[in-house]
């Protein structure tokens, strides 16, 4: 038990906090490239990452696996995220440290997300069991990219109006 939902309810739960924090974290990106803020969203974006990356700390697992050092790296990153846009509401160098930690703090979700397809399901984890195979790289190479290419958009172009 977990909350007082069977381990299986919480699994749930928190798979589906993810999808929708990943889901909204893909608007909110889009939101910076096209420089803007859509406050709603990227509320609801940040506050479920939290959820998503601090839930992850109550599965029961036995010592710190890896999943507790990506999950902390996300929360320090969102920490900050949270600090540049709401604490320091964009000015100077946080408009900058706000895209870069919102979006690599997305993409460790989007990282998670992945390896638990490759592990999860039966067609993903054929083709690559130990996840160090091509397949399940060129997927993770190709979502890296695409993060670094939208940081760097989100560089150039995030200039919200104050």
């Amino acid at each position: 038990m977990v909350l007082g939902m069977s381990l299986a309810l919480f699994t749930l739960v928190h798979s589906l906090i993810s999808l929708v924090a990943i889901g909204l974290g893909l608007v909110v990106t889009y939101g910076i490239v096209t420089s803007n803020r859509m406050p709603s969203v990227t509320a609801w974006f940040l506050g479920l990452t939290i959820l998503t990356s601090a839930s992850g700390y109550l599965f029961p697992v036995p010592g710190i696996m890896p999943s507790h050092i990506v999950g902390g790296i996300s929360l320090a990153l969102l920490a900050i995220a949270v600090i540049a846009r709401y604490g320091r509401r964009l000015s100077g160098v946080w408009r900058p440290t706000y895209v870069v930690t919102a979006l690599l703090a997305l993409w460790f979700n989007v990282f998670v997300l992945i390896i638990q397809l490759f592990v999860k399901f039966p067609a993903f984890a054929s083709l690559a069991p130990k996840q160090n195979e091509p397949p399940f790289l060129a997927v993770q190479g190709l979502t890296l990219l695409f993060f670094v290419v939208m940081i760097v958009l989100g560089l150039k172009r995030f200039r919200p109006s104050v």
